[in-house]
């Protein structure tokens, strides 16, 4: 996953170069924009906070997430989008 910190609004903005690609509003201090992409993915795979775990990048803007009991369709429409949320 590619994250784009401070965006105008938090979206999927699709796949690129094989990495699934999400602005958020957040800005990457304190972990700001990490806990707003585990939000933002917990509530598009319709799973629990506690469901999305950062697996790598905690600093970095690529991400690797373990995301548990999201079904296929939606991790299908995730990558298809847009989705997007007010922010």
């Amino acid at each position: 996953m590619r994250v784009a910190p401070r965006a105008s609004r938090s979206a999927v903005l699709g796949v690129h170069d094989g990495a699934l690609k999400v602005a958020l509003t957040a800005p990457p201090v304190d972990g700001a924009a990490n806990a707003a992409l585990i939000a933002f993915l917990a509530k598009a795979l319709g799973v629990a906070k506690r469901d999305v775990t950062l697996e790598q990048g905690e600093t970095s803007r690529t991400k690797r997430f373990r995301v548990v009991g999201a079904t296929l369709p939606r991790l299908r429409a995730l990558a298809d989008g847009p989705l997007r949320q007010g922010g």
